[in-house]
This record gives C-alpha cells, sequence and structure tokens, in this order.
C-alpha cells in the first residue's frame, strides 16, 4: 500500500474512532430524573414519621448503619459488598454535612434514588439499587429525606470502592443503564385490588426484593426469567431462595406475612442470613403492608429455581 494511501485509511481510522468516543461519551452522560427547575418542587417539606417508614421498608439501615456498633440509626456506612466486579464500600448518609448527606438537598436524594446520579453529575454505581427505586413516588422521597435529616450527624467517611478496570470508569455505568434501568413510575392496576397494588410498590419499588431473589446476568444485571426465583447471591458466597409459587405456592398469604413479621416460616424453620435483618425492618410496617406485600408475592408467576 502506498504511503499516502497508507495515511488516507489510517486518518479515516482515526476519524472514525474519535466519532465512536464522542457518541460514547454522550451517550454515558449522567441524565438525572430531575432538574433545577424541579428543585422548588421538591423543597415542600416531608413528614419524618411516614419516612421513618419509608426507611424501613427500603432496608436503608440493613446497608448503611455504621459497621462495628449496634445502632442502626447511626448511618456512617462502610459495610463491604463483595462482587464480581470488585467490592463496593456503603457511604456514609447520615447527616453529617463533611462526611455524610447533611449537605443534601432533597432533589439530590431523588436523583440518586431514582437515577443513581450523584449531587455532583456522576454515576452512582448499581450496587445501590436504583434499578428498583426509580419507581418510587417523590412524596416518598421527601418523607425520607425528612427521617434522615432526624438523625445523628456520623463522622467519617467509609473507604473508596476496590473496582478492578474497567468497571472503575464510572462513565461506562452510564451505558449499562441505557440497557438495565427503567425509570416508568408503578401505574396501578385498576384490574388489581388495592392490596395488590400497595404489595406491588412495596416489593418492586421501596422493598427491592427482587435484587436479591434473582440470579443476575454477566453484566451484573437481573435475568427477568429469574426474578423473584432465587439463585446465587450477588456475593457469590451463597443462595437466595425462590419466592414465586414455584418454591413457596403451599404457603398462604397470612403464613407469608408471618414470615414477614416474625420471621417463622410454615415449616417451623426460620429465615437466616440477611433475610434476619430484612424481616427486622418489615416488622417494623404497618401489619395492611405486609398483608400487601403478601399478597402480591402470592401473585408471582411460578418459575423454577435458577440452577447453580
Amino acid at each position: 500500500m502506498r504511503p499516502r494511501r497508507l495515511l488516507e485509511w489510517l486518518s479515516l481510522a482515526l476519524a472514525a474512532l474519535a466519532v465512536a468516543a464522542v457518541g460514547v461519551w454522550l451517550l454515558s452522560a449522567p441524565r438525572p430524573a430531575f432538574t433545577e427547575a424541579d428543585a422548588p418542587a421538591l423543597v415542600i417539606a416531608g413528614d419524618p414519621e411516614r419516612g421513618r417508614l419509608i426507611f424501613a421498608a427500603g432496608n436503608c439501615a440493613s446497608c448503611h448503619a455504621s459497621t462495628g456498633q449496634q445502632d442502626r440509626l447511626r448511618l456512617g456506612g462502610g459495610m463491604a459488598l463483595a462482587s464480581p466486579f470488585g467490592t463496593f464500600r456503603v457511604p456514609n448518609i447520615s447527616p453529617d454535612p463533611i462526611d455524610g448527606i447533611g449537605r443534601w438537598r432533597t432533589i439530590d436524594l431523588a436523583n440518586a434514588l431514582m437515577s443513581g446520579v450523584s449531587p455532583d453529575g456522576s454515576h452512582f454505581y448499581p450496587a445501590l439499587p436504583y434499578t428498583s427505586y426509580a419507581h418510587m413516588q417523590v412524596d416518598d422521597v421527601r418523607d425520607l429525606m425528612a427521617y434522615i435529616r432526624s438523625l445523628p450527624p456520623v463522622s467519617g467517611q467509609a473507604p473508596p470502592h476496590e473496582i478492578s478496570f474497567p468497571f472503575n470508569i464510572r462513565r461506562f455505568v452510564g451505558l449499562w443503564k441505557l440497557f438495565y434501568l427503567n425509570q416508568e413510575r408503578l401505574q396501578p392496576d385498576a384490574s388489581r385490588s388495592t392490596a395488590w397494588n400497595r404489595g406491588r410498590y412495596l416489593a418492586e419499588a421501596l422493598g427491592h426484593c427482587a435484587e436479591c431473589h434473582s440470579s443476575r446476568n454477566l453484566f451484573g444485571a437481573i435475568r427477568p426469567e429469574t426474578r423473584f426465583a432465587g439463585g446465587q447471591d450477588p456475593e457469590g458466597t451463597g443462595f437466595v431462595p425462590n419466592i414465586t409459587p414455584g418454591r413457596i405456592g403451599s404457603w398462604s398469604s397470612a403464613e407469608i406475612a408471618e414470615v414477614l413479621t416474625s420471621g417463622h416460616t410454615p415449616t417451623r424453620d426460620n429465615v437466616g442470613s440477611t433475610m434476619v435483618d430484612v424481616v427486622t425492618n418489615t416488622a417494623m410496617l404497618p401489619q395492611p403492608d405486609r398483608d400487601a406485600l403478601a399478597v402480591y408475592i402470592k401473585s408471582l408467576p411460578a418459575r423454577p429455581t435458577p440452577r447453580p
């Protein structure tokens, strides 16, 4: 090939790479659910008492409570979450203005939970289950923020994530979101009962039950055919049970609600592992909410448990 022709081909290749790089950069840009134009509507004060129930339903303390102590309301973070991509460290979300989220506005919390975007405009990793929280109601975010602001500030930051290349490049999370982040709000299904609709919201949005009770693909996203059917846990250290009728179809709604209250199963066993902490949270909910969760779980399509 003549030098001039070679130079032309190299120029074209470099131009194509530049165009591709710009395209990836644009496609991977953080897209917050709310813009500054929405901020005034989110300034409305929430109800901290109602936020306490949102906090429990969302299992916030299970991850964000400071490690090495027993107070579930000291939200200094630090928990290590192992994954195939590295180890994520849960951040401090106490109202501390330096190390926590004390300077965050409600719009900042809404964007974090509902679109996985931080106040500085970068992507959060989906170790924060915003693929579920994206379906939250804005009023619940207001109330949750009001409750968090009532909790004690905790100083100290969690250690940094230990993520291997190329997963440590947060911009790539934007490409992941294009495929796996659905930000559509849950709309009431008029053909279903009030309890079923409430249970769906609690399970699919606040409680993010499928985040644990499902298996995941190569990219760490839930495999739809295994949703709620259990599988290997996200840390790869055990297996999460199938909670569809394919596994617990013989359990009544009342029995499922009892599991969410006391941890006692109909088989005269007790829940174990991280579900113990989940039950600590669901036990704080009003009985109608636990009943609604049971109604929704009973309605799930029966699926076989994925093989290890």
